[in-house]
């Protein structure tokens, strides 16, 4: 699987980049705000997801693991593709789309094009589902370690985990809502 490409922009297109290796040119997918920031003729580096299906292979392109994890998660979601993920996954932070999983805020989601009610309810209820199967929304007698490990299985790195842990440690609460503060420090320093 190809995790990642660095190389010269060749061409841009409206929703994809080329992007050659060692003669090799690969068409990259991505949203609007990775392709902005890339210019022909210049040196790119993306994290993708190599999509393999019977009849096509894609890369999708992201600029941060944060958002090409959280556009897996968004894959495992039934009647979500990869194009409807992508929309999701740069339409909004992604902090503020993990957010809107924890507060069931599905206005977050329908704001996307192509995301009806049921939709974003399906993907609240299957990503809730998900994290609480992860060990993320426990109920009482949790730690900030569990935090930590909440925060990482989101995709964020040991370190920001622990410094978004830190701040709003001491504060009472069920796990959810110490999981919420955390994530809404983390988007506060972004």
């Amino acid at each position: 699987m190809i995790g990642s490409v660095r190389g010269l922009v060749t061409l841009m297109g409206q929703d994809h980049v080329l992007v050659e290796v060692n003669g090799i040119g690969y068409r990259v997918v991505a949203g609007p705000a990775l392709l902005a920031k890339l210019r022909v003729g210049s040196e790119a580096f993306v994290f993708t997801h190599h999509l393999v299906r019977e009849d096509q292979q894609s890369l999708f392109g992201f600029a941060t693991t944060e958002e090409l994890a959280f556009f897996e998660l968004l894959m495992t979601v039934s009647q979500v593709g990869p194009r409807l993920a992508l929309a999701i996954t740069t339409a909004h932070r992604v902090t503020r789309l993990q957010l809107a999983i924890v507060g069931d805020d599905v206005d977050v989601f329908t704001s996307v094009s192509g995301v009806g009610r049921k939709t974003a309810q399906r993907i609240i209820l299957e990503l809730k589902e998900k994290v609480h199967a992860a060990g993320i929304a426990g109920g009482g007698g949790s730690t900030d370690s569990d935090v930590v490990a909440a925060l990482e299985s989101l995709g964020y790195s040991a370190g920001e985990a622990r410094r978004a842990a830190g701040a709003v440690a001491g504060s009472d609460g069920q796990l959810d809502a110490r999981i919420k503060a955390a994530l809404q420090e983390l988007a506060r320093s972004r």
